[in-house]
Parts: structure tokens; C-alpha cells; sequence
């Protein structure tokens, strides 16, 4: 724009200068390798690392538990990555307990975690997923041959926190939420292994572009709430370990905050159970003759659960009955319990 002798440039949005050749983020004034991101041609938002707060990222903060913000006004999601968990091929559960920020953010497109990569020529798409829509857990993967997903029951959302435990044996898998029922699926296609070698991303992902993701996952945004702990384990023998090298610490991560509420404080046990915190871990402790997430299911007389327990003979079956218990004697045997030949 010229005007006799003088002249200057209007700069579009999001750039200043003479020439208009600065960009708001251009000096970064972010710390400790913060996503910039301009907001007016004066000014930047700054996206924090994991382990920093404030406007700037310059202060650290110690992150328990982490707190997830969904996913922001710029189009990012909070998320923290994981190195990629070992030995998942064949076998894998993983455990979460999740508190949601409110009841509408169940209802959205939420990814809670995913592993994965889109396939390259031949093979095909291999991920594993979990993510929240309208109300319910949706637990979905990919061995290459073909999608397969498991929908739980809506969540109830009286209760503050809620309970995932899920698994996967060669193309079968299984997903249990909170005290429902547990569900199965069998993956279609040939295939029974899951090769995935990317990081594991909890509640959002590194740059969100649908595009890049393999076709089966659809989650939009990212969590909104708290994530307790994440445990997984990837032989029946072996115990529960959290994601990460070292154990528990993640990669990398954006905008993730530390929880308010400590989790036993939002957890109610039913039935005398007690609420247990361990770092990050929290459970219920159940009284005899309960178990479940909440202690709401009662232990039948004849489960391994039970004590004491039942005294059938290998090879019989224990039946319950209003008082107590009986044993049903395979071929070859007699007695109360079958112990006679």
C-alpha cells in the first residue's frame, strides 16, 4: 500500500515486519522445546512438554497421574508416547483406570490409547486401539487381515471412575469394563499376529492427521479426564508392568497436567471392599466371597476365588446348589467328592 512518498505492507494474519516477514513463532519465545503455536500477530500460545507448566513451559511439574485436556482450540491433542511395548505379537492384556472430566466427554470421539502404523504395499494395517464413543468402550484392532472390535455396555456414569481390562490371544480377544460382563470378538482373516512398532500413545497422539492412522481408527479427539495407571503384561505368567523405558516414564508428551483428585478418593468399594493407591496403581481389595472391579460380584462356592475352597476330586464338577455345593463324578469315580474309585 503506497501513499506518495510513503509506503508499508499489511501483513496477513499471523505475520509482522516491515516485510511481513516475520512469523509470531519465528522467535520462539517457548521453553524446553515447547510446541509454539501463533494466536494473533502479537502473540504466542505456548503447548507445554511433558513435565512443564505456564505460559512460557518454564516451570516443572512432577506428573503422577497424568490429567489429559482432549483436544485443544488449536487442533491438538494433550498426549503422552511411550516406547513401543516388546513382545505384544501373540499375546497382551492391559489394564487402565480412567476418570472422565465430565459426562459429555464420553460421548464424544475419545481415543484413550493406540499402537499402530498403516501397512506398507502388501501388508496390511496393524494397530491396537482404545477410545470412547457415544458412552462406551470401543477396543478395536488389526492383525493385518481385517478389523476386529469389541463395544462395551455404556458406562455408568454414577460411578467416578471406571475400569478397563482387556486382552488378546492370537486372533481372539476379550474386553471387560468395570463389573459388565467380559466381551469377546475373533479377528477375521489368516492372520494372528500384531506387528506394530510404533510408540505407544496415551490419550492423544504426537500430530493429529487421521490421514496417517491406520483406516480402522476413527477416534477424533483426545481424552479429557484423568488416566490412574496403565499396566500391561504380555505373557499369563508374567506380572503387570507399566509402559515405558525406563518403567513408567514416558518419550515424550504435550499439555498434560497432573490430576486434582487422588484416586481412592473417587473410587467407592462396595461390600467392605477397601480402595488401595500404590504409585499409581488403584484398586479394590475385596472381603471374601466378592470380587470385581468394585466387589460387586459375588465369588461363587465353587470358584478358585473362594474360601475355602471347594474339595471336588480333579476331573469333577463342582455344582452350587441354594446350601452349599455338590460334585458331579466323571466316569470311574463315586463319593461326596468324588475321591473313591
Amino acid at each position: 500500500v503506497s501513499d506518495a512518498e510513503n509506503w508499508f505492507c499489511e501483513c496477513p494474519k499471523l505475520y509482522t515486519g516491515k516485510l511481513c516477514q516475520f512469523a509470531t513463532c519465528d522467535e520462539n519465545p517457548c521453553g524446553n522445546g515447547a510446541t509454539c503455536f501463533p494466536k494473533s500477530e502479537r502473540d504466542a500460545v505456548c503447548l507445554c512438554p511433558y513435565g512443564r507448566s505456564g505460559i512460557l513451559c518454564t516451570d516443572a511439574i512432577h506428573i503422577s497421574q497424568p490429567s489429559f485436556s482432549g483436544t485443544d482450540a488449536f487442533g491438538y491433542t494433550s498426549f503422552l508416547a511411550y516406547s513401543t511395548i516388546p513382545n505384544i505379537t501373540f499375546y497382551y492384556e492391559f489394564r487402565l483406570t480412567f476418570q472422565l472430566a465430565d459426562h459429555h466427554s464420553s460421548l464424544q470421539d475419545n481415543l484413550i490409547f493406540f499402537t499402530g502404523q498403516k501397512g506398507q504395499d502388501l501388508n496390511g494395517d496393524d494397530f491396537l486401539e482404545v477410545g470412547l464413543r457415544n458412552g462406551r468402550v470401543v477396543y478395536t484392532y488389526n492383525l493385518g487381515s481385517g478389523t476386529a472390535t469389541v463395544i462395551s455396555k455404556p458406562l455408568d456414569l454414577t460411578l467416578n471412575i471406571h475400569v478397563i481390562h482387556l486382552g488378546r490371544y492370537l486372533q481372539k480377544g476379550w474386553l471387560k469394563v468395570d463389573d459388565q460382563k467380559n466381551k469377546t470378538v475373533t479377528s477375521p482373516g489368516t492372520l494372528v499376529g500384531l506387528n506394530v512398532f510404533s510408540q505407544f500413545y496415551l490419550g492423544g497422539y504426537g500430530e493429529y492427521t487421521p490421514e496417517l492412522l491406520p483406516k480402522g481408527s476413527r477416534f477424533k479427539n483426545g481424552f479429557e479426564g484423568c488416566i490412574f495407571d496403565v499396566q500391561f503384561r504380555t505373557s499369563v505368567n508374567q506380572e503387570f508392568k507399566s509402559p515405558g523405558t525406563p518403567e513408567g516414564h514416558p518419550n515424550s508428551g504435550r499439555s498434560v497436567g497432573q490430576c486434582k483428585d487422588s484416586p481412592c478418593s473417587l473410587i467407592k468399594c462396595r461390600n467392605g471392599g477397601k480402595c488401595m493407591e500404590s504409585g499409581s496403581t488403584v484398586y479394590c481389595d475385596c472381603l471374601a466371597g466378592w470380587k470385581g472391579a468394585y466387589c460387586t460380584e459375588r465369588v461363587s462356592v465353587c470358584e478358585p476365588e473362594h474360601s475355602p475352597p471347594h474339595l471336588c476330586k480333579q476331573g469333577s464338577t463342582c455344582v452350587p446348589l441354594p446350601d452349599g455345593y455338590t460334585c458331579h463324578c466323571p466316569l470311574g469315580t463315586t463319593g461326596t467328592y468324588c475321591e473313591q474309585g
